[in-house]
């Protein structure tokens, strides 16, 4: 569910892949150990790096908000724009889990540059990320900014073990809470909120929890009210009509969803080429790149010649190479494990029994559901394995409320497998007073990455 962070990354190490075929633990993990803060507030007002026209800030905030646990976090913060700029305040939201937001300002103000003239522009680096990074060596070697591939055990293990108790402390209602800090402390009665990926999840819940302080609200590529999908059988299913509508528009002459279930079904590899879909849904979600071929790789595999698909799966699985100040793999496990709804519950469960809790929930998957993959890659694929051993913690508090009342525009990627276009649906159908856009041909992160998806942003946030 990540916002930007690992496309060019992953597409460097792809294709030295297919050329090939043919910081210390962080157990405080960025808490000092300062008393907290009586009330929040921003300090150390500096110039961003490279913005001269941005001040930079931090705000400072419990780390245990229930007061059991001392220390603070400074999160650091950045602003564009007067505070009497005419439409307000607009507070943009990154996703992840575990993008910092800072880093980010510059490419809102390249998307959205109409609205911002009309907008002051507040970004956050989320509690965990930047330069407060949760940092889980093992972890972030092995699985980088990746929802799907799948972290051995002991690298699971041993992050949690080293954020100890303070694995408890990174919820997206920790996160609600900040954001509610930074709102008091910027003196902004209510502001227009707009989250991409996982900022969308931190953007309803803000909204449900705080409903009169937002006039606005812009969810891009939507992740479930309630945290669902962990599973991603939407994903799964939805990849046979992204493999069809991009055969359609190249007239590849063969059908890539058989193909794709041949595949996997003889090599045993449906995470991998899943992985391999879910981040093509980012950086070419028409599949049309030639550099990758993933059509033709698959049709050539169906047929006996593994070599360049095997070689894509490779290079598409290797970590994205991100420092934790990129993008927090150690703060994504955190925040996922806290958030989610289990098959075995939620975080409090016990580890013993989550597994067969696994097995019997992708047993009940209808194969059907996720055709062209098998049901099998539902429960291997990267977020459950993830959250099977991570110890028993404090699950994330649910917002108090269930309806978002405000104004909302939903946006959604046709061809997007990290967020599926179902998500954006299934909100909609729940919100009164949404509008849903879906963009044909685009994938993730749709008002970075589609002129369509900027442009609608813009239009709803100047009306």
């Amino acid at each position: 569910m990540t916002f930007l962070a690992r496309a060019g990354m992953t597409m460097a190490a792809v294709l030295t892949a297919a050329a090939c075929v043919g910081s210390a633990p962080g157990s405080a993990a960025g808490a000092s150990p300062a008393p907290a803060a009586d009330a929040p507030g921003l300090t150390g007002h500096r110039p961003c790096p490279g913005q001269p026209d941005v001040t930079c800030a931090d705000l400072t905030v419990p780390l245990d908000r229930g007061g059991a646990v001392p220390g603070t976090l400074k999160l650091r913060t950045a602003v564009l724009g007067k505070a009497d700029a005419p439409r307000g305040t607009l507070l943009f939201l990154t996703g992840g889990p575990g993008q910092p937001g800072v880093p980010f300002v510059a490419r809102i103000r390249s998307r959205l540059p109409e609205a911002l003239a009309e907008y002051r522009l507040v970004m956050i680096d989320q509690r965990g990320t930047g330069e407060a990074a949760v940092d889980c060596p093992a972890l972030q070697k092995e699985v980088g900014s990746s929802d799907t591939v799948a972290p051995t055990r002991g690298a699971v293990t041993d992050c949690a073990a080293s954020l100890g108790r303070n694995r408890n402390f990174y919820t997206t209602a920790d996160t609600v809470a900040d954001l509610e800090d930074l709102r008091r402390t910027l003196r902004v009665p209510s502001w227009t909120v707009d989250g991409v990926s996982y900022g969308t999840f931190t953007g309803a819940q803000y909204a449900l929890t705080h409903p009169h302080r937002v006039r606005r609200l812009v969810l891009d590529s939507v992740v479930p009210l309630d945290g669902g999908g962990v599973l991603y059988e939407d994903s799964l299913g939805h990849s046979a009509q992204v493999l069809r509508a991009a055969c359609r528009e190249q007239r590849c002459g063969f059908d890539p969803a058989r193909d794709l279930a041949k595949v996997v079904r003889r090599d045993g590899n449906g995470v991998g080429v899943f992985n391999l879909l879910v981040i093509a849904s980012i950086i070419d979600p028409k599949l049309e790149d030639p550099r990758f071929g993933i059509l033709n790789a698959l049709h050539a595999s169906a047929a006996g010649d593994r070599a360049r698909l095997d070689g894509l799966v490779a290079g598409f699985s290797e970590p994205s190479g991100e420092p934790p100040a990129e993008f927090s793999s150690g703060l994504h496990a955190a925040t996922l494990c806290a958030d989610s709804r289990w098959p075995w519950g939620d975080a409090a469960a016990p580890v013993a029994g989550r597994e067969r809790a696994l097995e019997r929930a992708v047993h009940r998957i209808r194969p059907a559901d996720v055709w062209p993959f098998e049901r099998e890659t539902a429960g291997g694929q990267g977020i459950p394995q993830t959250c099977l051993p991570w110890p028993a913690s404090r699950p994330n508090r649910a917002a108090p409320g269930r309806t978002l009342t405000m104004p909302v525009l939903l946006l959604a990627g046709d061809r997007d497998l990290s967020t599926p276009v179902t998500w954006a649906r299934e909100v909609a159908a729940v919100t009164p007073r949404a509008e849903l856009v879906v963009l044909e041909g685009a994938g993730h992160s749709t008002q970075s990455r589609s002129e369509a998806g900027a442009r609608a942003a813009t239009e709803f946030l100047l009306r």
